[in-house]
């Protein structure tokens, strides 16, 4: 397995970069841009593994890209900023059960209620978590991902938002930050796992698992 990431520093000074800041509907449109125009619009993120996450740094927002085929960074406009790909493989292959690791991942948890549970307290389809039920959540899906948390830190962050192109349809997906350290379970798994990317909105900016080894003091 291939993976490439990406780290996009947009120009704040440009109109595109500040807009694609600002609405998560467009900037999925600007991440696919970079990427061939031959594959079907509808599946070219799942073919490509497509991941993107934005980070909030003491520079301004930096865009994280990941992707089983480097992306073309020619393909920003002109102004846009500037970017840098490399590879994922020796990071891959390093991952080994009980190795530590630093996580970052920002995620849409969610619970989808029964109908039955729906009706009794008027419950929407699919109910944002927030708190220790996040906290649950996020500790849930990273064990299945081959990871045992042994420190987590969680903040709220914007919904990702906007509205869909082709119909004005609105999206919005609640997101949490998680970060903290964990120890390796089972490295194919997470393997899998750092491809596929976790939980909902993966096309909207959620999902992408980032880690590196973690040594004490760090």
């Amino acid at each position: 397995m291939s993976l490439w990431l990406t780290r996009i520093i947009p120009d704040q000074r440009n109109r595109d970069a500040r807009r694609d800041s600002a609405n998560a509907v467009d900037l999925h449109h600007r991440v696919m841009s970079l990427f061939p125009d031959n594959i079907a619009a509808t599946t070219a993120r799942q073919e490509l593994g497509i991941l993107f996450r934005t980070d909030t740094t003491d520079t301004g927002p930096h865009l994280l890209l990941q992707s089983t085929l480097p992306p073309d960074l020619a393909r920003l406009p002109p102004g846009y900023g500037h970017g840098a790909t490399k590879s994922l493989t020796p990071l891959l292959d390093a991952l080994r059960p009980g190795l530590a690791v630093r996580y970052r991942i920002a995620a849409n948890p969610i619970r989808k209620p029964g109908r039955t549970t729906r009706e009794l307290y008027n419950l929407r389809a699919v109910v944002p978590l927030r708190g220790a039920a996040a906290d649950d959540w996020w500790t849930r899906q990273a064990e299945n991902a081959g990871l045992r948390v042994t420190t987590l830190h969680s903040t709220p962050l914007d919904a990702a938002g906007g509205a869909r192109r082709s119909d004005q349809r609105p999206i919005k997906h609640d997101r949490v930050l998680f970060e903290g350290t964990a120890v390796i379970t089972d490295a194919d798994r997470l393997r899998s796992r750092l491809s596929d990317g976790i939980g909902k909105g993966k096309a909207y900016g959620c999902g992408l698992l980032s880690i590196a080894p973690h040594r004490d003091g760090q």
